[in-house]
């Protein structure tokens, strides 16, 4: 697999938003959001085998049993599913983050899956997979909403009630830099959509542009 870091740090996102978490965060991705904040790694990483990564998780995170898998866009990586089976049975809690355009299927049932659904303002709302809808646990999956303006919200709350997405832990997500998250908590509870508002807990505790936290 091609890997661009494996680092430690808080995670800033999504219903386990506040725990420490072991990232191995895959290069290369299929889309371009106008909004992405992790363009490096879209190229560049370094091959490394299962085992290599696997001994590097538990060399960087220690004690820590939570493990996200994240890009780019992970379900790129042919061994991905396999990854995340070797994690599991060593006893971690597995988070994968996708962009949400290929099977979230190559992953096992017990992997969480937080679903990235791309709103118009990431220029990528075509890619859009929604038969995954149907491959995701309620229960365990989530999805996220990134806000870019007053058009993303309105377009991001008629599609998490026409398809009855409340059943989900949604998270609405400001774009960093472009929307004001004041603003958008103000337009959820005007509109009473069934939505989180979620910040990046990592931009405000380090700098926004640092790698590896």
């Amino acid at each position: 697999m091609r890997i661009t870091e494996i680092f430690l740090s808080i995670q800033g996102e999504s219903s386990h938003a506040g725990r420490p978490c072991v990232f191995v965060r895959t290069t290369g991705c299929n889309l371009r959001c106008v909004w992405c904040d992790t363009e490096y790694s879209f190229h560049g990483g370094r091959e490394m085998s299962l085992d290599e990564i696997l001994e590097e998780v538990e060399s960087v995170g220690g004690a820590c049993r939570l493990v996200e898998l994240t890009g780019g866009e992970p379900l790129l990586q042919k061994e991905i599913g396999a990854l995340a089976g070797r994690l599991l049975e060593r006893g971690y809690e597995v988070l994968c983050e996708t962009g949400g355009s290929l099977p979230v299927d190559r992953l096992p049932a017990e992997v969480v899956k937080i679903v990235d659904v791309k709103c118009p303002g990431s220029g990528e709302v075509e890619a859009n997979d929604w038969t995954n809808l149907e491959r995701l646990d309620p229960a365990r999956d989530e999805l996220k909403f990134v806000i870019a303006d007053r058009a993303d919200f309105e377009w991001a709350a008629e599609t998490v009630r026409a398809r009855d997405l409340g059943r989900f832990a949604v998270h609405f997500s400001p774009a960093f830099g472009r929307q004001d998250p004041t603003s958008l908590a103000e337009w959820i509870l005007a509109d009473g959509v069934p939505a989180r508002l979620n910040l990046q807990i990592h931009k405000f505790l380090w700098d926004p542009a640092a790698r590896g936290v």
